[in-house]
């Protein structure tokens, strides 16, 4: 089965990214998928960026992907603007598009609801983009969350209208259900995200890392050792219970719930839990950002597959229009 997935290089991916998406592409890769993963850096600049931050984020996405295990060599990873073919199609697409159907994608409008003196075309236009990429590798499965369920619905209603206008040429994608993780960020009130800063990176150093954690909400009613916790309520067991064993999930309860255990003792087992699974692919990542060139050569390596086959499914698609003369 061919599967297609990409993440934005806006920022370092946190432990939420990793738990909800990063891991199961790994996973899919272990199953001997063909596996195309997209560095989305033409999706990302429908908010502003800055040009060199989107150039060095671009290379830490990469450095992180090869390092929590997805393999160059058994998986295509590559940069979306590499790949011309992703755009030429989407204008294709955006002809088939009806415009009531992109207003009413909720992430355009929680997305321009908030910065609305920012809204563009582009935001408009993302999920139209996004059916190009999966459509352009002919993609069988796509793992999503819930936040782009309505995106690929999109895709599918796109592929089932070029079908019937034009000629059947593409499978209509299914979407692959990933067990949903909510990773509640630090600040125990909303989920972990880069733009609240209530993160923790997939690459955070030990000692941030401990910095972050021995400041995060904990159980407002406990305000002293002595009080009873109710860890239930506790967002730092919330995080326990994606990070720790069994015994440790028992010794916090116990511990907690009867005061034997204070909010740090509690906090620094979280810390030597996460830290052990980060460690490896900490010292990874480090080793591949001191050779920026060995990741563009996988990345330019990655494109020249992508485009054998996203060129491949344009020249049948431009034939089919009619751009062929």
């Amino acid at each position: 089965m061919r599967v297609f997935s990409g993440i934005q290089p806006t920022g370092m991916a946190h432990l939420g990214n990793y738990l909800g998406a990063l891991k199961n592409w790994v996973n899919l890769q272990q199953e001997e998928h063909e596996c195309f993963y997209s560095i989305a850096n033409q999706h990302a600049i429908t908010l502003p960026q800055d040009r060199e931050n989107l150039r060095k984020s671009t290379l830490q996405t990469a450095a992180i992907l090869f390092s929590i295990g997805l393999n160059p060599e058994k998986s295509t990873i590559f940069v979306q603007s590499d790949v011309p073919a992703h755009t030429q199609f989407a204008w294709i697409l955006s002809c088939l598009s009806p415009i009531g159907e992109m207003e009413r994608m909720i992430q355009f409008k929680e997305k321009s609801k908030k910065t609305r003196h920012m809204a563009n075309l582009g935001l408009l236009s993302y999920p139209v983009l996004q059916a190009a990429d999966i459509l352009l590798y002919k993609a069988n499965l796509v793992p999503v969350g819930k936040d782009q369920e309505q995106h690929l619905e999109l895709t599918r209603l796109l592929a089932k209208k070029f079908n019937n206008f034009y000629k059947p040429i593409f499978v209509e994608p299914k979407t692959l259900h990933t067990k949903t993780i909510k990773v509640v960020g630090l600040d125990g009130t909303a989920k972990m995200s880069k733009s609240a800063k209530n993160h923790i990176s997939i690459v955070e150093n030990e000692k941030t890392l401990w910095e972050k954690l021995s400041t995060a909400v904990t159980d407002p009613a406990r305000i002293k050792k002595t009080d009873k916790g109710n860890p239930q309520i506790c967002n730092i067991y919330s995080l326990h219970k994606l990070f720790s064993t069994q015994q440790d999930l028992e010794w916090v309860v116990a511990g907690c719930s009867n005061a034997k255990i204070g909010c740090i003792e509690c906090k620094k087992k979280l810390f030597k839990n996460i830290n052990e699974l980060l460690k490896p692919i900490r010292e990874k990542y480090v080793e591949w950002m001191k050779n920026p060139e060995k990741i563009k050569i996988s990345l330019k390596n990655g494109a020249q597959k992508a485009n054998k086959i996203a060129q491949q499914t344009l020249d049948e698609i431009y034939d089919i229009v009619g751009f062929k003369y």
